[in-house]
């Protein structure tokens, strides 16, 4: 009984439901996907055996690193919305599976750089290459009129959730 709620809860709004047939189909379809989301982000953690805020880090510096942009560990607080203390974790749990390197500032002594090891950059791959695939196989079957309207309609849902975080 307890999983089958669980199991289901993504099917249930929790305000009015949309007015038209069409309306509660995209809703659903809505939920579905947020659901299969916390999924692969279940099967991300389980895959990569590291922690939700440790695969996040992780995930940060290798995109980073691809674009050619250094990140302290300040910045890592600040990308993770963190405190000093939990991101001082991260990387010491990152670095002893050897996944970061810590690199000095080249004019700072004190200062350094959080820098993902190739092995990083394979494992964020395996973990997360199978689910953008999917993703982006199914966003190339669209005509560009479905995937223009598609990118709207998201958009605009993104947009005002956004805006409702920002009113507290």
């Amino acid at each position: 009984m307890p999983q089958s709620i669980v199991r289901h809860e993504h099917t249930h709004l929790y305000a009015a439901q949309p007015k038209t047939d069409a309306g509660r189909e995209l809703s659903s379809a809505i939920l579905e996907l947020r659901h299969a989301e916390q999924v692969q982000a279940d099967r991300s953690q389980r895959i990569s055996g590291l922690g939700g805020i440790d695969l996040a880090a992780l995930r940060y510096l290798v995109q980073a690193r691809r674009e050619e942009r250094e990140v302290s560990p300040k910045d890592l607080i600040v990308m993770l919305g963190t405190s000093s203390a939990t991101v001082t974790n991260v990387i010491e749990r990152l670095v002893s599976k050897g996944y970061v390197i810590r690199e000095q500032h080249p004019s700072d002594r004190r200062a350094h750089y959080l820098v993902p090891t190739e092995t990083a950059a394979d494992l964020v791959d395996e973990v997360y290459g199978a689910h953008h695939g999917a993703v982006v196989s199914v966003i190339d079957s669209l005509d560009e009129q479905a995937a223009t309207v598609t990118a709207d309609t998201i958009r605009r849902i993104a947009a005002a959730l956004d805006d409702l975080a920002r009113r507290g």
